[in-house]
């Protein structure tokens, strides 16, 4: 099975500079597609890389997704520098910085208001400000991402679950309403993925058990999750809309 064939489509990615966002800036240029490169760290240097490894092009801006006129101005970058929006990876969320899981009565108000803000509500803020240019576009695709985590539980990471659950509903959500714009909305919900964010918050051993449950008894890395991203910027997935894709190598079944 090929790569998805990007070439002409202008996509907004949010989250590009940790493992799996660097990991799906290469994807989505190497397929052709032309990527606003979203984060609030500096990822310029990785844009420049992406795009000169082509065929697709890539510029980055940085931007919290928690401010309209930062997300506004990324999608204008998108409209100004490429011509239009196709499609929205929403991949920017808290999950380093969390820390070590705590259990739930340790939590504070402050850690949920933070997540939550980031993970649901910076999602929400992400797909309102690119509506317009999608619209103009004739429709086009929007992918949320997830984690498998709302279906495990995760003990010690509430607020994280929550927030990712929530994640899943607003997908559905959005794409009732979208649908008749010929907007597509998914969620791709990967399992725990051994990469620098994950050993910094959990112990070897953790990310051993977790490898050793699936059906494909082994570490998930950041690019088995390129081929379920790619199918869902794609035109390929079409008529696939509201969906949950859970890439965790058989953990859990849906």
């Amino acid at each position: 099975m090929t790569a998805p064939d990007l070439r002409g489509k202008v996509v907004l990615l949010t989250g590009c500079t940790g493992d799996i966002g660097a990991t799906y800036l290469r994807a989505l240029t190497a397929a052709g597609a032309d990527v606003v490169a979203a984060d609030l760290a500096d990822g310029a240097e990785q844009a420049e890389k992406a795009g000169a490894d082509g065929p697709g092009s890539a510029v980055f801006t940085r931007c919290d997704i928690t401010d309209d006129s930062d997300v506004d101005g990324a999608v204008r970058l998108a409209v100004d520098r490429f011509g239009g929006l196709d499609a929205v990876v929403n991949n920017a969320a808290v999950y380093k910085a969390l820390g070590h899981k705590r259990p739930l009565e340790e939590l504070t108000a402050a850690d949920w208001d933070t997540v939550l803000r980031v993970n649901v509500r910076g999602t929400w803020q992400v797909i309102r400000a690119a509506l317009p240019a999608l619209r103009a576009r004739g429709g086009g695709r929007i992918v949320n991402v997830a984690s498998v985590v709302t279906r495990t539980g995760a003990a010690g990471f509430a607020h994280y679950v929550a927030s990712k659950a929530a994640v899943e509903g607003l997908t559905r959500a959005a794409a009732r309403e979208l649908g008749r714009d010929g907007i597509g909305v998914n969620a791709v919900s990967p399992g725990l993925v051994d990469d620098e964010a994950t050993r910094a918050i959990n112990d070897d051993g953790y990310v051993a058990n977790a490898a050793a449950s699936r059906s494909l008894p082994r570490a998930m890395r950041p690019d088995d999750l390129v081929g379920a991203v790619l199918w869902l910027v794609s035109d390929a997935s079409a008529f696939v809309s509201g969906q949950t894709v859970v890439v965790d190598g058989g953990g859990v079944f849906v």
